[in-house]
């Protein structure tokens, strides 16, 4: 059984306090608010609402039950044996068939076969190497996958030591092995985490800019059309910033679902 008792009576406690049904509809309020903002600040007319996913690390399956039960469909994992038990939960049930799981977290080379086997996987957000890119690629031409797995490379924006993903300066080469030797991968777009303790009345977020630049670059280096190009940035403390700076995904995970609640170790 994927919770403990323990886990589920803090379920419990934190739904008796907040509504993921509210939360969920001022996320999206804001969303539409950011992006209206984003439109008439670029001049863009036509283009989709940025996708909220929402990062359901740590919390039990009862939670991501009822924000579905609320039209969310896109959730965020950052743990492969986490991911791939919910996914295999969420198959088994009747009525889900629809639900994405996009993987946002730190990805070992040793565990993507393990990754691959979640159902309705939607896509893996953090390509950080050419390395890691053909393991996927090998991975799901070993498998037989007819669809192409969907793919974000990963940046280091803010160049923290903590932090995963390629340098920007190699940026390209990233995604040029992607789109022109991973035939069984499809280039998504640039995912970034950056640095949680930007001051936002200093200026706008460095990180979010170097995406943009990185993006800029691809169009150079690569001749692609930037708006094919998706920007996957922002999270609880600063989406609707994100979507300003032109984030077309967000990763909200606390906004939604509380605080979180990791198991002693």
């Amino acid at each position: 059984m994927l919770l403990s008792k323990l886990r589920l009576d803090r379920y419990r406690s934190v739904m008796s306090e907040t509504s993921i049904a509210a939360a969920l509809t001022t996320v999206r309020e804001n969303i539409a608010k950011s992006h209206l903002e984003y439109c008439k600040r670029t001049g863009t007319e036509s283009r989709d609402l940025p996708c909220l996913i929402a990062v359901s690390k740590t919390k039990p399956v009862q939670m991501i039950e009822e924000a579905y039960g609320h039209q969310q469909r896109d959730f965020g994992e950052n743990y492969v044996k986490e991911l791939v038990e919910k996914g295999k939960e969420f198959d088994e049930k009747e009525g889900y068939g629809d639900i994405r799981w996009h993987f946002i977290g730190k990805l070992q080379r040793n565990k993507v076969n393990n990754l691959l086997e979640t159902p309705n996987l939607e896509c893996i957000q953090t390509v950080e190497s050419i390395k890691l890119a053909s393991a996927i690629n090998n991975s799901c031409q070993r498998k037989g996958f007819t669809n192409k797995m969907k793919v974000f490379a990963q940046v280091k924006s803010s160049g923290e030591e903590s932090k995963s993903g390629c340098l920007p300066g190699e940026c390209s080469d990233l995604v040029r092995h992607i789109i022109n030797t991973c035939d069984r991968l499809q280039f998504e777009g640039l995912m970034t985490i950056g640095s949680f303790s930007h001051d936002y009345q200093t200026g706008p977020n460095p990180d979010f800019e170097c995406l943009n630049k990185c993006r800029d670059q691809l169009e150079s280096d690569l001749l692609l059309n930037k708006d094919d190009i998706k920007l996957s940035m922002g999270m609880s403390n600063d989406y609707q910033e994100a979507i300003l700076a032109g984030a077309n995904a967000v990763r909200v995970g606390s906004t939604v679902f509380g605080k979180r609640d990791y198991p002693p170790t």
